[in-house]
């Protein structure tokens, strides 16, 4: 496995991409504070907005665990914006840039944001900042080449974010990534299951854009199985979506941006105080019929006493 292994992700933030300046107070939590930012959707899809604590109910491990902190305001993000630039992408990429840069220019202004493209492997094309330009020049100036490094793509969003919330110390800012890839990964050094144990240690939300044609969509249905994006996503709280039009993309970014802008924050401190380094699951339930909460599926306790 490439890198150390991440402890237990317990303090996570939340943020929105959209917020106004004067909305952006930021949440600061202990270490043994477990933070869920939580998307609530009904059944046709839409967001659900103006819910209160009370309206929630978290399990840990399948126990009732009491909600400390509730808030709908946003806090900053920390965001990756992953770009496939392989060969394939070649005739889909001016569409990509096109909507990833939509997506970009909706930044607050205490939000930072990387970009990062991947093909044989994954560069950093912008790190971090706040400067919008500065993010749209590099998204148009990436161009199609070579194979696809999904997973290691993958690894080097988290690692960088790992290391923004380590500078951030118990200023909790939402860490968030967005990628879009149109093919199976080809060439990384790592497998899916290295990522998966990553993404799921990081506490990191992965909103995944998977670009198909409808011949492989129709081959991916039929085989029955399920896109490891699409896994890595449920475990982190994110979502995957299936695009078989480039002109869709630009909808798409709007629905995880709208997403991004309408979570809400729970906090809780686990009942169970033990420091095992066990994998605690967590379910959310909201009190309004028809609706889906969705979270992360969990994290990692502490392995030792801090």
């Amino acid at each position: 496995m490439i890198g150390p292994r991440w402890g237990a992700a317990i303090a996570v933030a939340t943020a929105v991409i959209t917020a106004s300046p004067a909305a952006q107070q930021i949440f600061r939590a202990s270490a043994d504070v477990v933070v869920l930012n939580v998307t609530v959707s009904d059944s046709r899809q839409h967001l659900v907005p103006g819910l209160e604590q009370r309206d929630f109910h978290v399990f840990e491990n399948g126990v009732p665990q009491e909600i400390t902190h509730f808030s709908r305001d946003p806090q900053p993000i920390a965001l990756s914006i992953l770009l496939d630039t392989s060969a394939s992408m070649a005739p889909k990429l001016k569409a990509a840039q096109d909507a990833a840069v939509g997506f970009s220019v909706r930044l607050g202004p205490h939000d930072v944001a990387q970009v990062i493209d991947f093909d044989d492997r994954a560069n950093v094309v912008q790190p971090f900042t706040q400067d919008r330009a500065a993010l749209e020049r590099a998204i148009r100036k990436t161009e199609a080449n070579g194979s696809t490094a999904l997973y290691i793509a993958i690894y080097v969003a988290l690692n960088d974010l790992r290391e923004i919330h380590a500078k951030a110390g118990d200023e909790v800012r939402r860490q968030a990534i967005v990628l879009l890839s149109d093919g199976e990964d080809t060439s990384s050094p790592i497998d899916y299951d290295q990522v998966l144990d990553q993404a799921k240690r990081s506490g990191v939300g992965v909103w995944a854009i998977n670009l198909k044609s409808k011949l492989d969509l129709s081959a991916h249905e039929y085989s029955g199985s399920e896109s490891d994006l699409r896994k890595i996503s449920q475990a982190t709280g994110g979502r995957a979506f299936v695009v078989t039009d480039p002109s869709q993309l630009t909808a798409v970014y709007q629905r995880i941006a709208d997403e991004l802008a309408n979570q809400y924050l729970l906090a809780y401190t686990p009942t169970d105080k033990k420091h095992d380094g066990t994998w605690r699951s967590v379910v959310v339930k909201v009190d309004r019929p028809e609706t889906d909460a969705r979270t992360k599926s969990g994290y990692f306790a502490p392995a030792v006493p801090r």
